[in-house]
């Protein structure tokens, strides 16, 4: 995958489209509209090709130059959808771990139907206290962070209830992801066998992807499906926000295809109980 988003790259086009549309209609041609902001003239060229994201004030400044200014708002808003779109780690955590637990609860709640596809981690609706402190501890040394592993970890324990309201959570996981082991043994076993109960729960569904089946489809990056909104995916260095309908449908769709090979229910079970005996 690129570093930045088709999702924002399409996004940021469609805003200039937009702005376009505004300063046509204001009678402007480009030269004229930068003239009057006293910009280069190639400025408002960047922005409506979506080649160059403007600031809040420069969007403003559109407006007013176009007689627009009750669209202004309108447009900072959707300006500060697409700088969300693709966000470095940096940037999400710099007020600490706790903070960026914290951003991701409304679009929990206000969701459904999760579908996560999780190659290598056991993912969040599905961990126990233990594995979360020490993943969140080895990101928290990682990215050179604050300290406020244990109020992160309360923040996603508090978001983990959801799974006992009437929503649906289907969880695929790679059988390999078994195996990597976060926290040693212990916490490795725990998290196994609390996978296995989280397997009762009415509103849970967990497959699991064998490793030694002949795969038609390789594992792609881990991802989260909230709806039929919204796609997050964590990359090495940012988190990304899919919201294009045209790539919704390729995650959808590759959900489907990975769907189709995993087992679940006694032989889930199976392969989890395997993996428990291996961490000795």
């Amino acid at each position: 995958m690129q570093p930045a988003s088709s999702s924002a790259q399409e996004a940021r086009k469609a805003l200039g489209k937009r702005l376009a549309e505004i300063r046509i209609a204001a009678g402007l041609t480009k030269r004229a509209l930068c003239a009057k902001l006293g910009w280069h003239e190639s400025k408002a060229s960047r922005f409506e090709s979506g080649t160059r994201a403007p600031s809040e004030r420069d969007l403003r400044g559109w407006c007013q130059a176009c007689g627009a200014d009750s669209l202004a708002e309108e447009l900072v808003k959707t300006a500060r959808g697409i700088e969300g779109m693709y966000v470095e780690w940096h940037k999400m955590e710099s007020d600490g771990l706790k903070w960026a637990q914290e951003s991701a609860l409304p679009l929990w709640e206000r969701t459904q139907n999760f579908r996560f596809y999780a190659p290598s981690l056991i993912p969040g609706p599905v961990q126990t206290a233990s594995y979360i402190k020490a993943l969140l501890t080895s990101i928290r040394d990682r990215r050179g962070l604050i300290d406020d592993v244990d109020a992160a970890v309360e923040v996603r324990l508090e978001k983990q209830k959801i799974v006992y309201t009437p929503r649906t959570f289907v969880i695929l996981l790679e059988e390999s992801a078994l195996y990597n082991r976060i926290g040693g043994t212990d916490v490795m076993a725990g998290q196994l066998g609390y996978l296995i109960s989280a397997m009762a729960l009415p509103t849970v569904s967990i497959g699991i992807i064998p490793r030694d089946i002949d795969r038609p489809l390789m594992p792609v990056e881990g991802f989260f499906m909230f709806d039929d909104h919204t796609v997050k995916v964590e990359l090495v260095s940012a988190h990304l926000t899919v919201v294009q309908k045209h790539e919704l449908a390729m995650y959808a769709r590759t959900f489907a295809e990975l769907h189709e090979h995993a087992v679940i229910g006694s032989s889930a079970r199976e392969l989890i109980t395997r993996a428990i005996e291996s961490q000795g």
